[in-house]
């Protein structure tokens, strides 16, 4: 999984560019580097406020990437703390920022899984009616399934591998291998799980994280300025990282700041590699790692 916690376009931290215009000549160079190297496993998880997603979104639609859903982190009232000159600004104070959930969706031959699944059915010769019979279902297969319309279903492992037994098995025999990438042997159930991002669900959880802005022991100061104005709570990175990655699976962080995403990583049992420019946060990143 990627963590992007890049420029704002609000001029308020470490590198960051005075307005939101720019992000996307900025960024582009990255989201093509990640598009090139992503697989169907992919999540990234794009931090940034709510105008600087929605000018990025276009470019991340370009490279390939689906977009998920949008989490907004609400800071609360705390985050205002009475500094907010409404009367000038003529604008409700801004206690939220947003991470938006991406995947990169697969592909075979050129055609999207549903696509795919449903011609390679009819390819068969067999009736639609005949992958009910192959999974043991009334009608799930044909109305999840093989369906051409939004209400199509991603097949469980079980029920993939039985409708590519069945239609290898029935199917016309001039056109074998059925459900197959290479042309030369049909996908097993673990390749077929690999066609889409991972994605463990947490009860209780939603797209709106409740959380004042960091204080305490977490909040790195020089002082009492904050080192870094947009660090991250751990909780939030780990949250992202438990969502959608497993142990041991790699996660790169390439503005990682004071690499609050390494340290989740770590505490995780995954592998990471994070990037940052900035010497002087570089140094303070590599610090806490150290004793993380």
């Amino acid at each position: 999984m990627i963590i992007s916690d890049g420029p704002y376009g609000v001029g308020s931290s470490f590198g960051d560019l005075p307005t939101p215009d720019a992000l996307p000549g900025w960024y582009e160079p990255h989201i093509r580097a990640w598009s090139e190297k992503a697989t169907a496993q992919t999540t990234l998880w794009f931090w940034n406020s709510e105008i600087g997603w929605a000018t990025i979104h276009p470019l991340l639609v370009k490279y390939g990437w689906k977009y998920v859903n949008c989490h907004t982190w609400d800071k609360g009232i705390s985050h205002v703390a009475g500094n907010s000159n409404t009367k000038r600004l003529r604008e409700l104070p801004v206690v939220t920022e947003v991470c938006i959930q991406y995947v990169k969706e697969a592909e075979i031959e050129g055609l999207s899984l549903k696509d795919w699944l449903r011609r390679e059915w009819e390819r068969s010769g067999l009736p639609l009616s005949k992958a009910n019979e192959a999974c043991g279902v009334k009608n799930a297969a044909t109305r999840k399934y093989l369906t051409k319309d939004h209400l199509w279903y991603f097949p469980p492992l079980e029920m993939f591998e039985k409708l590519v037994r069945y239609a290898n098995a029935h199917g016309k025999p001039e056109g074998k291998p059925y459900f197959s990438a290479d042309g030369e042997k049909p996908l097993t159930a673990g390749e077929w799980g690999r066609m889409r991002a991972k994605f463990h669900c947490k009860p209780g959880i939603t797209n709106v994280w409740q959380e004042p802005p960091l204080h305490g022991s977490e909040r790195l100061k020089v002082g009492n300025r904050s080192i870094h104005l947009n660090q991250k709570p751990l909780k939030f990175m780990k949250l992202i990282i438990e969502l959608s990655s497993d142990p041991g699976d790699l996660i790169w962080e390439p503005f990682g700041g004071l690499c609050t995403g390494a340290i989740a990583a770590y505490k995780l049992e995954r592998r990471c590699v994070s990037a940052e420019v900035e010497k002087y946060l570089f140094e303070l990143a590599a610090g806490r790692l150290m004793y993380a």
